[in-house]
C-alpha cells in the first residue's frame, strides 16, 4: 500500500501546497461533535508524514456551519476549487468525501479540475488521482454515496415531519396572535392587544373588500400592528410598527387565523444559480388540512372569502377585469359592464377635460386586441350611469333609512373599535413604565452603572405612555368630530332622502360603486340606435333600460334650432348682423356653446346653415342695387347716393356694410322721374345760394 501511494505522489505534487479542507455541516455540529473536527483537522500529520513542509499545507476553515448539499455559500469550497484550478494545489485532503461535497454536481467539477491540473485526491482511506479510470471511477463511486446517504437522511427526517403534520401534531413557527401552550397545544396570545389588533384588521378587510384600503384605514387612525421577531437576537419577542400590505396579504391569507392546521401550502425548488425559489400550491396538494384543529379569530368561511375577495381584487390588474374593489374614477359600472355582442367584459377609457371633468367610455377590446380584430363596441358611459342611478334612487329608495341606520351603527362600531385598541395601548405603555419604575427603585443606588441605564429605560417609558394618552386624546376628539349629534342628524336625513344623497357632490364616486355592487350583479350593453342596458339585479332580477346615444361634441355645440329660426326671421325683417344680435340676447337666446351672441358669430351661424343674406332677400324683393338703379333712371351712380343721404329717396342697407338696395322707380316715366329729381336738387342748391348770399350781404352792411 505504500509503495502504491508513494508512487502517486510526485516531485511535482511536492512542490505544490497541500490544501486540508474542514467542514461541519451546522453550528450544533461545530460545538457539540468536536471529534469529527479534531479528525479533519489530523490530517495535516498525514501531509507532513507523506513530505510537504508545514508551511506548504493551507488549511480551509470557512465552511464549518455551513451545509454541504450546494456550493453557493461555501466560500471555502469555492477557494479551493479557485487554488486548484490555477495549478497551486499538489494535494487535496478531506477526511471524507461528504466533507468535500454532498452534491455529484460539485464533487465530480472538482473531479474534472484536479485530472485536469494532476491534483491528488487524500481521504481517510487513501491517495487518489483522478487523472487515472480507477481511481476516478472510485472517487466518483464515492461522491454519489455521499449524496445518496444526505439524501436518506433527509428522507428519514421529512418523512417523520410528514407523519407527524398528517396527524396535525408537528409543531412549527406560528404568525402573530397564536402562542404555544406548556402541554404544546395552539392557543390565541394571552395579550388582548395582540388579539383585538388582528380582529380589528378582519374586521376592516370585511367592511373595505381591499388589503391596500386596511392599511390606509391602520394608517390613518395611527394605529401600531404587532410584529414577532424570528431570527433577531430577541426572538419571539412582540414588537409593534407600522402595518403594511405584505404582512396584511400574509394574515389574511393564512388558514391558521381560521383554527385550520395546514402544512405543505408551498413548494420550493432550486435554481441552477444556486439560489430557491417558492411555489405556492392549490390547496388539493397541501400536505395536511384540518379544520376546527384549534381556535381562531375567524370561520372557516370567512377565510374563504377573504381568498376569494383577494383573488377577485388581483384580476383587476389581470386580463380579466370582470372583478375587483371600486376604485377611483367616475365610472359607475366599473367591473359590471359586458359587451352584449361577444359577453366579454368590457373595460375602461376616460377622456380628460381642461376643466377637470373626465368622461368614462366603457370599450370592449379585448378580443379585439387578442385576435387583431375590429373592437365589439364603444359606449360612452355618462348617459349609461346617469340612467343607472336614476334607477337605483327608485329601487333603494324605500329601504333607505334601514340601510342608513345600518351605516350609523357601523360608524360607532368602528370608533369604539379603534378606541378600545387606543386604551389597550395606554394600558400596556402603563404597564412597562411601571414594571420600569419598580426596576429601578429595587436596584441599589451605589451601583450607578446599573442604576442610571434603568433610570433611563424607565424615562424612555414615561415619554412612550404620554405619547400613547396625547394619541388617545386626539382620537376621542376626532370620534367626537365625527359622531356627534348633528352628524348622526344629518344621516337620518339623508336616509329619507336618499336622491340627495346620492347626487350630493361631496359623496365620492367610489361609494358609488360600491352601493352600486350591493344591488347589481352585471350589466349588459348593447349600442343601437339607443343602448339597451340589462340591469341584473343581485338575486336574479332584471330590468331593461333604454338610453340614448351620447351625442358627439359637436352636436352637442350645435345651434339651437329655435336660434336659427329667429335669425331667417330677422334677416326677412331686414336686420343686419348686429342688429340681430342684440335682438337675440334681448330674448334670452343663447348660442349651441351656451354663450351670447354678438355681430361676427351671427355672421357664422348664418354662413354655416346658409341662410341668405340681406342682399339676396332684397333682389329676391325685387330692389336694386345702386348701379341699377343709375342704369335704370339715367344718371350717375354718385348721383344716385347723393339723392340717397339728402332723403330724396329711400336706401335700405344690406348687412350694415355700406352696401345699399333701393325700391324700382315707375316704369312709366323713368327719365321724366329723373329728371324732375334733378329739378328739384337744383332748385334746392339755388335757394341755398341765394339765402347764403343774403345773409352775406347783409353783414357787409
Amino acid at each position: 500500500m505504500s509503495r502504491e501511494i508513494g508512487s502517486k505522489i510526485e516531485a511535482r505534487h511536492l512542490k505544490g501546497n497541500a490544501y486540508l479542507y474542514v467542514r461541519q455541516s451546522t453550528l450544533r455540529q461545530v460545538f457539540e461533535n468536536q471529534e469529527s473536527t479534531k479528525r479533519q483537522y489530523a490530517l495535516r500529520q498525514r501531509a507532513i508524514a507523506l513530505g510537504w513542509p508545514t508551511e506548504r499545507i493551507v488549511v480551509i476553515d470557512t465552511d464549518l456551519g455551513q451545509s454541504g448539499s450546494s456550493a453557493v455559500d461555501r466560500e471555502g469550497f469555492q477557494r479551493l476549487v479557485t487554488e486548484v484550478g490555477m495549478g497551486r494545489a499538489g494535494i487535496v485532503m478531506g477526511l471524507e468525501v461528504s466533507r468535500l461535497a454532498r452534491n455529484s454536481a460539485d464533487w465530480h467539477r472538482l473531479l474534472e479540475i484536479c485530472a485536469l491540473s494532476g491534483t491528488l485526491i487524500l481521504d481517510e482511506d487513501g491517495i487518489y488521482d483522478p487523472a487515472h479510470f480507477n481511481d476516478r471511477l472510485l472517487l466518483g463511486l464515492k461522491g454519489t454515496m455521499s449524496e445518496a446517504e444526505l439524501h436518506v437522511l433527509r428522507a428519514r427526517l421529512r418523512g417523520g415531519i410528514l407523519n407527524k403534520a398528517r396527524r396535525g401534531e408537528l409543531q412549527m413557527p406560528l404568525p402573530i396572535g397564536f402562542i404555544y401552550d406548556p402541554a404544546g397545544r395552539v392557543r390565541l396570545d394571552p395579550d388582548t392587544r395582540v388579539q383585538e389588533s388582528i380582529r380589528h384588521l378582519f374586521r376592516i378587510f370585511r367592511r373595505t373588500g381591499s388589503a391596500t384600503q386596511t392599511v390606509k384605514t391602520f394608517r390613518e387612525a395611527g394605529l401600531l400592528f404587532p410584529r414577532r421577531k424570528g431570527h433577531e437576537h430577541r426572538k419571539g419577542e412582540v414588537t409593534w410598527g407600522p402595518l403594511d400590505h405584505t404582512r396584511t396579504l400574509r394574515i389574511l391569507h393564512h388558514p391558521r387565523y381560521a383554527g385550520v392546521f395546514c402544512f405543505g401550502r408551498s413548494r420550493q425548488r432550486a435554481r441552477p444559480d444556486g439560489t430557491s425559489e417558492r411555489t405556492m400550491l392549490s390547496r388539493d396538494e397541501w400536505t395536511a388540512y384540518i379544520p376546527n384543529a384549534h381556535d381562531g379569530y375567524i370561520t372557516e368561511a370567512e377565510l374563504e372569502e377573504n381568498v376569494r375577495r383577494l383573488e377577485d381584487n388581483a384580476q383587476a390588474h389581470g386580463l380579466d377585469r370582470k372583478r375587483g374593489p371600486a376604485r377611483e374614477g367616475t365610472a359607475l359600472l366599473q367591473g359590471l359592464a359586458v359587451c352584449a355582442v361577444c359577453g366579454d367584459s368590457m373595460t375602461l377609457r376616460y377622456h380628460h377635460f381642461p376643466d377637470g371633468k373626465s368622461v368614462p367610455t366603457y370599450v370592449c377590446q379585448r378580443r379585439g386586441i387578442r385576435e387583431a380584430l375590429p373592437i365589439c363596441q364603444s359606449i360612452q358611459g355618462r348617459n349609461v350611469d346617469a340612467a343607472i342611478g336614476r334607477l337605483l334612487i327608485e329601487t333603494v329608495s324605500p329601504v333607505a333609512i334601514e340601510v342608513a341606520l345600518s351605516v350609523q351603527r357601523q360608524i360607532e362600531s368602528r370608533t369604539d373599535d379603534v378606541e378600545r385598541l387606543r386604551d389597550q395601548e395606554v394600558e400596556r405603555a402603563r404597564y412597562e413604565a411601571d414594571l420600569a419604575r419598580r426596576r429601578y427603585m429595587q436596584v441599589d443606588p451605589g451601583n450607578r452603572l446599573v442604576a442610571d441605564s434603568l433610570e433611563a429605560d424607565w424615562n424612555e417609558r414615561l415619554r412612550a405612555l404620554n405619547e400613547a394618552q396625547d394619541r388617545r386624546e386626539k382620537l376621542r376628539k376626532t370620534v367626537q368630530s365625527v359622531v356627534d349629534d348633528n352628524r348622526k342628524a344629518r344621516i337620518l336625513a339623508l336616509a329619507t332622502d336618499f336622491p340627495r344623497l346620492w347626487n350630493d357632490p361631496k359623496t365620492p364616486d367610489k361609494e358609488r360603486k360600491r352601493m352600486a355592487r350591493l344591488l347589481i350583479e352585471d350589466v349588459t350593453l348593447l349600442k343601437g340606435d339607443d343602448v339597451r342596458a340589462q340591469v341584473r339585479f343581485k338575486g336574479g332580477a332584471t330590468h331593461t333600460l333604454m338610453v340614448p346615444v351620447a351625442q358627439p361634441a359637436w352636436k352637442l355645440r350645435e345651434t339651437p334650432a329655435d336660434v336659427i329660426a329667429a335669425i331667417d326671421k330677422l334677416l326677412d325683417e331686414g336686420r343686419s348682423d348686429g342688429e340681430i344680435a342684440v335682438e337675440l340676447n334681448a330674448c334670452g337666446l343663447k348660442s349651441g356653446e351656451g354663450g351670447t351672441f354678438h355681430r361676427k358669430k351671427v355672421g357664422v351661424i348664418r354662413r354655416a346653415y346658409e341662410l341668405k343674406d340681406q342682399a339676396q332677400r332684397f333682389r329676391e324683393r325685387g330692389l336694386l342695387s345702386v348701379d341699377e338703379f343709375a342704369a335704370r333712371v339715367g344718371i350717375a351712380r354718385e348721383t344716385v347716393l347723393l339723392w340717397q343721404r339728402s332723403g330724396l329717396i329711400k336706401g335700405h342697407a344690406a348687412d350694415g356694410r355700406g352696401l345699399y338696395f333701393f325700391d324700382p322707380p315707375g316704369p312709366d316715366t323713368p327719365i321724366k322721374w329723373g329728371h324732375q329729381m334733378k329739378t328739384k336738387v337744383a332748385r334746392e342748391r339755388a335757394a341755398s345760394r341765394t339765402e347764403n348770399l343774403g345773409i352775406s350781404n347783409q353783414s357787409h352792411r
